[in-house]
């Protein structure tokens, strides 16, 4: 029987998973899915906004996977700490192979002055902070009155849309119960949502777009004479179909007179952050206006311009983060492979693979994530008659209990979600995330 260890509950992992145990090719594939939160589903847990129920939806199709009778989850179970989990060398003696599906676990930064000001947070704190991460910042005080959003993304659209969202509206989702107070309490008006380039380049989808001008409490403002410099502005035919949509809706909200609601969200573009102002707190973002280049880039003006901002949450991009004890590439963020094969100084190291963002970088949509896995699964079972010739010694279990760790395993996961249930019971909603590790575990353990 080929034993393999896939680190990593989110789509990758759980996609990697089930093509192992799904596939004919090597009968008997056992697959254990070790995850260091006690939960599983990765970023459609804990990056998806809580608004977003039909992506969400997904978790369904994730655990049917992980409902198959060749895989096991463990959870609470960190990869590259030894003292605390497993080190990649000791998962090696314990599989024939090793599938790490670990994402991409940081942000970018903008490496300007001001960076890490009181009042600046990377938009990834913002998202775990709302969706109950249990490692996210212990609150947010939303006492500003103007916010800066520095991205032109789908996740700098969703946490300009739960900004500008009132509480009601996100009370029937799974929001923690502080985080929906802090939302009903936020005295946030103005959201600016600012881009370094043209509305034609803008990375968010349209379907993303239209939703900030659906919100019945806020309003969506563009400037034609900052727009219009982008060249497809005019006459965006002969853009990709995602672009031309973009510039479309763009143009309409540009033409549009003001409604006088309570909250209004500013697309902004061909402004490049150069520092954050502020004397103990941030005050202001100063921006540098940027123009066409007439090569697809763009090329600063010299020409300056403030936005008041007391906070500011910063959506450039996500990076990997390395795993101690597997090579990486810093410059790109990723485990150096082959087609999946984890490559040491340019061979490919027996038994350890990678897929998701920390094999090709964060790109794609969640469904890229599907073919990846199947690429490296394609690789590893290649490699099965090799793999099987190496004996594994131990068992999971009693060595992760032998390192004085306890897995959380599937039942205690159901357990999570029944406490989730009880609690969104008791505060007349539906399920409610639990956002803390004691509440996570205790539910898991049935002392909840």
């Amino acid at each position: 029987m080929l034993r393999v260890a896939v680190v990593g509950s989110g789509p990758s992992g759980v996609y990697t998973a089930a093509a192992l145990v799904e596939q004919r090719a090597v009968p008997g594939v056992r697959v254990d899915v070790l995850e260091r939160l006690p939960c599983p589903y990765g970023l459609v847990r804990y990056g998806v906004a809580p608004d977003h129920e039909k992506i969400k939806s997904l978790q369904g199709n994730l655990r049917t996977a992980l409902e198959h009778p060749g895989i096991s989850f463990f959870g609470n179970v960190p990869v590259g700490e030894a003292r605390r989990g497993f080190a990649p060398g000791q998962l090696l003696e314990l599989y024939h192979a090793v599938v790490y599906c670990v994402g991409a676990a940081t942000d970018r930064r903008l490496g300007i002055p001001g960076e890490d000001l009181p009042g600046s947070f990377s938009a990834t704190e913002f998202v775990s902070w709302y969706s109950a991460h249990p490692d996210a910042a212990a609150g947010f005080r939303l006492g500003a009155r103007s916010a800066v959003v520095i991205g032109v993304g789908n996740v700098a659209v969703d946490v300009s849309r739960v900004l500008a969202r009132g509480a009601d509206e996100l009370r029937p989702t799974d929001v923690p119960d502080a985080a929906l107070a802090a939302l009903a309490g936020s005295r946030v008006t103005d959201i600016h949502m600012v881009g370094r380039r043209g509305p034609s380049q803008a990375k968010f989808t349209t379907k993303e777009l239209r939703e900030l001008g659906a919100l019945p409490g806020a309003e969506t403002f563009v400037r034609e004479r900052e727009a219009a410099l982008d060249p497809a502005w005019g006459d965006p035919s002969g853009l990709p179909a995602v672009g031309r949509r973009n510039v479309e809706v763009l143009r309409g909200w540009s033409e549009r007179p003001p409604a006088g609601r309570g909250r209004r969200i500013h697309l902004r573009f061909f402004l490049r952050p150069v520092a954050l102002l502020g004397d103990g707190a941030v005050r202001a973002v100063r921006f540098e206006r940027t123009e066409p280049d007439g090569r697809g880039g763009i090329a600063g003006t010299g020409r300056f311009e403030e936005i008041d901002a007391q906070l500011v949450l910063r959506s450039v991009g996500y990076r990997g983060v390395p795993i101690p004890g597997l090579p990486f590439d810093a410059r790109s963020g990723t485990v150096p492979h082959d087609r999946g094969r984890v490559l040491r100084e340019g061979v490919p190291s027996p038994g350890e693979y990678v897929a998701g963002w920390i094999k090709r970088g964060p790109t794609g949509v969640i469904g890229t994530n599907r073919s990846c896995a199947k690429e490296t699964v394609a690789s590893l079972l290649a490699d099965a008659e090799a793999l099987l010739a190496r004996r594994p010694r131990g068992e999971p279990r009693a060595a992760l209990r032998a390192a004085g760790r306890e897995p959380v395993e599937w039942p205690g996961w159901l357990g999570i979600e029944a406490a989730e249930a009880e609690l969104g019971r008791r505060l007349g909603r539906g399920p409610v995330k639990i956002p803390d590790w004691e509440g996570l575990l205790t539910a898991a353990r049935g002392r909840g």
